[in-house]
């Protein structure tokens, strides 16, 4: 990992220009791990004003003295440089924000006001080499030893900005960390404060562990340091609630299994969620206990349930509609031979077409999260040829660029079998050759075929609906092969 040029460069202008400048924060936490950073951030005892003498291209647009810079680089991650000035924060009243904003006079101030060790380094670079990294509170050492611990004291840390505490679970969760215990015990002590935080906020944080590769120990981190209940509390109500005989888990833990498949598979945002979220109606409308408990219409209620929680966390109306469905239909039942594929339509139609193969990720993560071995059994791969062959639009003489009306306004003639005749043959010829499909070239032949006999004509027809059926077998021994069935 070396450091960009871009972010080089503008570390070189500043101290060309008399002022102390680091990188700092996370990308010198990512750049230790040997991880590309999503983002660089540079401190300096540059005022914002001065910053923007030195740099035409900038803007300065917040109170929190950072100056974004331009850099002309056609990477996107690259094309902006964000320039702060040292600074120390007073009180927090909102639990969030700082009541004001302060210039510092070290770097050192302005490392001590940060949340945890590991974001709390500084690295600097001078013209042509990279310096020494700048570590006063131990970071290097926890990132060595793999542990998330706050700058100073955790409650203090966790008073000013109750956000942090949701962010030290986005971080060990996403670097594999473990949180240290006075830390851990600030967060559950202080727990109660993360209502004080925008849902949106909330919502971005929960959805970066989410998007882990460890997303169900996060998960369940959330629920061991209290925070859960202050997200999605509906999950905790399936904790320890104990399922019927085709699960081997209780409701919890195979919500969290289904989580960890769909992370392993790299699944995206919506599987992921409906994975998590898919049987949460569960404890609500348990009936009996044991082997043979049921659970009737848990998806319906379910797909209310996640409705709710994620309009409460502030979720587009576009994502809550297509994670909905997934839960809702999650349950669609399939057997090869017993399910027509008038059944199959219906649960295409009902889902949509842009969302069955989430639909069908979420039975495979539903599947390996009650404990089966096989994500994708043949049943499964057989509705995936089935689903495949109702979706195609069915080869017909619909497909055509000319009508049973063009055929009798170029022949000047009444509607007869001479008609469907006619449509049978031209589609024949378009499935030999797509490139024919063209309404000129379709009346030349519709003229053509016009100055044919009743007996030859038709004939002609049989022939092309043979063809038809050659066609349609072929096409659909190509999707069987497909997806491995018979």
């Amino acid at each position: 990992m070396t450091i960009p040029k871009e972010v080089k460069q503008t570390l070189v202008l500043l101290q060309k220009s008399g002022f102390e400048a680091y990188v700092v924060g996370g990308c010198v936490r990512d750049f230790l791990l040997n991880q590309e950073p999503e983002d660089w951030d540079i401190t300096t005892n540059a005022k914002p004003k001065e910053i923007q003498k030195i740099f035409s291209k900038s803007f300065y647009e917040n109170k929190f003295l950072t100056v974004t810079v331009k850099t002309g680089s056609k990477k996107p991650k690259l094309s902006e440089v964000e320039i702060t000035t040292y600074r120390s924060e007073a009180k927090y009243s909102d639990k969030r924000h700082p009541d004001e904003v302060r210039f510092a006079k070290t770097l050192q101030e302005d490392l001590a006001r940060r949340d945890f060790t590991v974001n709390a380094l500084a690295l600097s670079v001078a013209e042509g080499m990279a310096g020494k990294v700048i570590d006063p509170f131990g970071g290097q050492d926890d990132l060595k030893n793999k542990i998330i611990k706050t700058v100073g004291d955790a409650e203090k840390r966790f008073s000013e900005d109750a956000l942090r505490m949701l962010r030290a679970i986005r971080l060990a969760t996403t670097l594999g960390f473990k949180i240290e215990k006075k830390t851990t015990e600030a967060i559950k002590k202080n727990s109660i404060w993360l209502e004080s935080i925008s849902k949106e906020r909330v919502r971005d944080e929960f959805l970066k562990i989410i998007m882990s590769e460890r997303a169900a120990e996060g998960i369940d981190l959330l629920r061991e340091l209290e925070l859960l209940k202050f997200i999605v509390k509906e999950l905790l109500e399936n904790y320890g609630v104990g399922q019927n005989k085709h699960h081997i888990y209780d409701c919890y833990t195979h919500a969290l299994k289904s989580l960890e498949y769909t992370a392993k598979k790299s699944f995206n945002m919506y599987v992921r969620l409906a994975a998590l979220f898919h049987d949460i109606a569960k404890p609500r409308v348990k009936v009996g206990q044991g082997l043979n408990s049921t659970f009737y219409n848990h998806e319906v209620i379910g797909a209310k349930m996640t409705f709710q929680i994620l309009s409460r966390l502030k979720f587009s109306n576009k994502d809550i509609e297509k994670i909905v469905k997934l839960v809702r239909y999650h349950l669609f039942y399939y057997n090869v031979g017993e399910v027509s594929d008038s059944s199959v339509r219906r649960l295409v139609k009902n889902v949509g077409t842009d969302n069955i193969e989430e639909l069908l990720q979420l039975r495979q993560a539903d599947r390996i999260g009650s404990g089966v071995p096989k994500a994708e059994p043949y049943k499964l791969r057989h509705l995936k040829y089935t689903i495949d062959k109702v979706s195609r639009d069915p080869i017909s003489v619909k497909m055509l660029k000319v009508s049973g009306n063009d055929v009798m306004k170029a022949l000047k003639t009444k509607p007869g079998p001479r008609v469907g005749q006619i449509l049978d043959i031209l589609l024949s010829y378009v499935l030999d050759d797509p490139s024919k499909n063209k309404k000129a070239t379709l009346d030349k032949e519709i003229k053509k075929l016009g100055n044919l006999e009743d007996k030859k004509l038709k004939a002609l027809s049989e022939n092309s609906k043979e063809e038809k059926q050659k066609v349609e077998k072929k096409q659909d021994e190509m999707t069987k092969h497909k997806y491995w069935v018979t």
